[in-house]
């Protein structure tokens, strides 16, 4: 197996969390180094890798794919970049700060010919994916209507001033947001309009931290919501069909247990407590049912795996930079919509 070799524009959190347990599992994968700029700290967990001291440094070394997992103002210069030196790319999401942005960045990576993907890792999570599964096997009917959720209790600013500095790149809209847009395109496709209303509710916050959107599609809504302010959750997927509903909470557990410092495995990861199963209220074949769903595995080793078979066998990205595209195009309708408090029709 002819490995990946693969560079990180970061170790912190994302780095050794989300990408480097991964490209150590996955046999296709060789961890070259990270950037790191001020802290050292690649070195405690991999003694033998390169920590690049300049970007430039690391676009010279013989590397196959760069991820982009820094600031998300940052995204488009450093991709670009990586793409002019004929790298495949990973971007961590927000994908960019703008459609333009992620326009020219699809663009580039057709003109050089490379891969370019967008770390859209929640849809190998547990819960979505069974969401997902229980969509495809269309036993709640016609949907009527759907919400996403991705609610926290976090009143206090982040420590992290790249997160609550006004910039292109901070707020919730772009930090937890792209997960659940994602996730709803991925069901129902791009809408045909949509309904925005983005605030700030923390005390001297400086970027938005709520918001409340509605896709419009032709014979269905869905809602993508997410606050700090939710103590008491409501489940985090909502489905509500011509025969009937499917509720879930948001219960994945990979990022708890990765954060921990627990190995990934190819099997045998991602499992949910059972007291965190979703509900079927439906009908099938003429009787009611009402039960409760085993929740399936989650595991980003799918993610990283269709990556290899991407950029190996030149299969299609497990996100495209065009699934990266409509979610920018959804966020920056959001934000026009808001401003005006109008409807924003595609």
């Amino acid at each position: 197996m002819q490995k990946i070799k693969t560079a990180l524009l970061s170790y912190g959190m994302s780095g050794k969390v989300f990408h480097a347990p991964f490209l150590e599992l996955h046999p296709g994968f060789e961890l070259t180094g990270a950037w790191e700029r001020s802290k050292k700290l690649i070195h405690e967990d991999f003694p033998l890798v390169k920590s690049y001291p300049t970007f430039e440094a690391l676009l010279k070394d013989d590397i196959d794919l760069v991820i982009v997992n820094t600031p998300v103002a940052t995204h488009f210069e450093y991709a670009k970049q990586a793409l002019l030196a004929k790298k495949h790319v990973l971007v961590e999401k927000a994908f960019t700060t703008t459609v333009a942005e992620a326009e020219e960045l699809r663009e580039l990576a057709q003109e050089q010919k490379v891969k370019l993907a967008v770390f859209q890792n929640r849809r190998w999570d547990s819960d979505f994916k069974t969401v997902r599964d229980i969509f495809d096997k269309d036993i709640l009917g016609e949907i009527v209507e759907a919400e996403i959720h991705f609610d926290r209790y976090s009143p206090n600013l982040s420590p992290k001033s790249h997160k609550e500095t006004a910039n292109p790149g901070a707020g919730i809209l772009l930090d937890l947001g792209p997960h659940i847009i994602d996730q709803a395109l991925n069901l129902f496709g791009f809408p045909d309009s949509l309904f925005a209303d983005i605030r700030r509710t923390r005390d001297h916050t400086l970027v938005d931290d709520w918001f409340d959107i509605t896709l419009f599609y032709p014979n269905f809504r869905v809602r993508v919501k997410a606050s700090f302010f939710i103590r008491e959750p409501l489940p985090s997927y909502i489905l509500h069909g011509t025969k009937g509903s499917f509720l879930k909470s948001r219960g994945d557990v990979q990022e708890d247990e990765l954060k921990l410092g627990k190995k990934p495995m190819v099997t045998d990861w991602g499992i949910e407590p059972l007291y965190k199963s979703g509900v079927l209220h439906t009908e099938i074949e003429g009787s009611t049912v009402r039960e409760n769903i085993p929740t399936l595995h989650g595991n980003y080793y799918g993610f990283f795996d269709a990556l290899y078979q991407s950029i190996r066998k030149n299969l299609p990205e497990p996100v495209t930079a065009t699934d990266g595209l409509n979610v920018m195009r959804i966020i920056e309708a959001a934000q026009q919509s808001s401003a005006q408090q109008q409807i924003f029709k595609f």
